[in-house]
């Protein structure tokens, strides 16, 4: 399964399945991401670390470490 963190720049991904435990994935949660929502990846940081994502309408910027805990399919 692919990760949030494999996704190119302007590619529109829906969110499949959410790792990790506890407050970190209560967090991400909370910031919108859910199973079932679209998530577009608007730009990636020159080194790769963080990138900023649309979701639910909004602007979104996650680390790298974060971004490989959501699994993502093609739309």
């Amino acid at each position: 399964m692919r990760t949030l963190r494999e996704v190119e720049c302007g590619e529109t991904v829906k969110i499949v399945a959410l790792r990790g435990e506890g407050a970190l994935r209560r967090r991400i949660m909370d910031m919108g991401i859910t199973n079932g929502c679209s998530v577009k990846v608007q730009s990636v940081a020159p080194l790769g670390d963080p990138i900023e994502v649309l979701v639910r309408g909004y602007s979104l910027t996650l680390r790298k470490k974060d971004a490989e805990m959501i699994e993502v399919s093609d739309r």
